[in-house]
């Protein structure tokens, strides 16, 4: 790893938590493609799992913009994984509903996610993984909440 320490010694949380996203998001993509999804589409899967929410309050909640959502449903839609409903209480909208094949794809991926993330924290000592989880946590609900729409908080669920 490239040290970006600066010269007083101290660590730069800039870079570390830039890095380890990265690398994160990197491994995600990595197991997700074997699937023949993307991390997007994992958390519209995700998001779309009850059948209740429109296109637009999934996009919100995944921080994602109208155009990119739109091309993220048609490719699940192509690949036979979800599908847009009309929403009964209003014509303009469209539910996201899953496809029993789009069950069996996000179980799968979520068992991917998980064991990433548990091999992710299993280079740790076991005593510190959920303190390391706790502050982070506290970091993203506390003094991060309203500067990225990836926040606990300030979106749910992705």
């Amino acid at each position: 790893m490239t040290s970006c320490t600066p010269a007083d010694g101290s660590p730069d949380l800039l870079f570390l938590l830039s890095w380890a996203s990265h690398a994160l998001q990197t491994e995600h993509a990595a197991g997700l493609a074997e699937l023949g999804i993307s991390p997007r589409a994992h958390y519209v899967l995700a998001q779309a799992r009850t059948g209740v929410l429109t296109q637009r309050e999934i996009g919100e909640r995944c921080g994602v913009d109208k155009t990119t959502m739109v091309v993220t449903l048609d490719q699940l839609e192509r690949a036979g994984l979800a599908e847009r409903r009309p929403a009964p209480t209003d014509r303009r909208a469209r539910l996201v509903a899953v496809t029993p094949a789009g069950e069996r794809v996000l179980e799968r991926a979520q068992d991917v996610v998980r064991r990433i993330q548990a091999d992710l924290l299993a280079t740790l000592p076991e005593k510190d993984r959920d303190a390391f989880l706790r502050a982070l946590t506290a970091l993203v609900t506390g003094p991060l909440a309203n500067t990225s729409p990836y926040a606990p908080g300030a979106r749910s669920g992705c």
